[in-house]
């Protein structure tokens, strides 16, 4: 049984084509910005069956199209990645494109055995420096860039997405760290830009934890479009979402 902290039916920023999105509890970081605090806690969530998942996958099917599919988000997903992987094999088994949107930072034999059964992964990178990474989610960024490399190995495809916080992660010099390291990656496909927001302040307020970037500005235009420029020149495709 998988933990379940909410669904999203025809989501559109989470992969390719049509999604219906679970967003499953339980992450190992918090990362300062994070929107959907509520999701960190491994306690929580409901307790949804290989058959509820597959049950509401065939019942979106006719909107999927061709690209279309489902997604685990969260939280991080692959906390749960051995609870997850019967259900990865049942929609497998069914034809369903399967997306994982993960940081990254969980790599064993049980997220090996999930990733046999996915897709496409959206790979979210926080920094390239492990010391501003560990401040901004608490936690380093090794298993990261393992898993990665573990993606590359077995070719299978990538998004990459960079939440662009001024002051955190729009270094010029970090952006052309993530750009010098994966450039060489032919599995990523391309990069997501993510603005920076404050939609998950309120979350924190009302959980009683601090939320330490109340004095960050949001992106400007500007910002964006230098940012987008500057990491185009290493991937094949850059996107401002």
């Amino acid at each position: 049984m998988l933990k379940v902290h909410s669904v999203e039916s025809l989501g559109t920023y989470d992969g390719p084509g049509i999604r219906l999105v679970y967003f499953l509890q339980g992450c190992n970081f918090k990362c300062l910005y994070c929107a959907n605090a509520d999701t960190i806690a491994l306690k929580g969530g409901s307790a949804t069956s290989v058959e509820e998942i597959l049950k509401m996958a065939e019942n979106q099917r006719p909107f999927f199209g061709k690209k279309g599919g489902v997604t685990f988000s969260g939280g991080e997903p692959l906390v749960q990645a051995r609870a997850l992987v019967p259900v990865l094999k049942a929609l497998k088994a069914h034809g369903f494109h399967i997306c994982i949107d993960t940081n990254g930072s969980i790599f064993n034999d049980d997220v090996r055995e999930a990733l046999e059964y996915v897709d496409i992964v959206l790979l979210d990178i926080k920094h390239m420096d492990d010391q501003w990474h560990h401040k901004i989610t608490g936690n380093g960024n090794t298993h990261t860039l393992e898993l990665a490399a573990y993606l590359r190995e077995k070719n299978i495809p990538v998004w990459l997405r960079y939440v662009l916080v001024p002051g955190y992660t729009n270094q010029p010099e970090a952006l052309h760290a993530l750009g010098k390291h994966f450039a060489g990656y032919e599995n990523v496909e391309k990069l997501e830009i993510q603005p920076y927001h404050e939609l998950g302040a309120h979350k924190y307020e009302y959980m009683g934890w601090n939320y330490q970037l109340k004095e960050t500005p949001m992106n400007t235009p500007e910002q964006l479009e230098q940012a987008r420029h500057l990491l185009s020149a290493y991937f094949r495709e850059v996107v401002v979402n």
